[in-house]
């Protein structure tokens, strides 16, 4: 399984978990159940995400000028927060490179304004590290 497609069963447990809860058992269960079998990096970035969601949470909204995560489309805030764990916790993943795959994503299950908005959000993430 190509990375791309890890990231994206991530981004699909994330986007549920934000209708659902966090108990990470059960959604991937669901996820195994009616989609396919979770491949272990989507279980553990997930699980990292469900563990780190209140600092992505705040980042995302000390770095929005405008739109705070409780007013974001959750396809956007699953997005971002696939995005920020690879950027804060992954170190085989080049920073550069989870912008363009978070960007990517949102080409596919968002909308272009959308995707600007991430590259933003996530290009000011960026800046900040350095």
């Amino acid at each position: 399984m190509k990375r791309s497609e890890m990231r994206e069963q991530t981004f699909y447990l994330t986007f549920e978990m934000l209708f659902n809860g966090d108990d990470i058992d059960d959604l991937v269960e669901l996820y195994n159940d009616n989609v396919e079998e979770v491949c272990d990096y989507a279980r553990e970035s997930f699980a990292g995400i469900c563990l780190h969601k209140n600092e992505f949470t705040d980042i995302i909204n000390k770095l929005s000028k405008s739109w705070k995560v409780s007013r974001l489309p959750k396809v956007t805030v699953a997005i971002l927060f696939v995005a920020l764990y690879e950027i804060e916790y992954v170190d085989t993943v080049p920073d550069n490179v989870a912008i363009n795959e978070a960007i990517e994503l949102a080409k596919k299950f968002a909308s272009k304004s959308d995707a600007s908005y991430i590259n933003g959000i996530l290009g000011a993430c960026y800046r900040s590290k350095s």
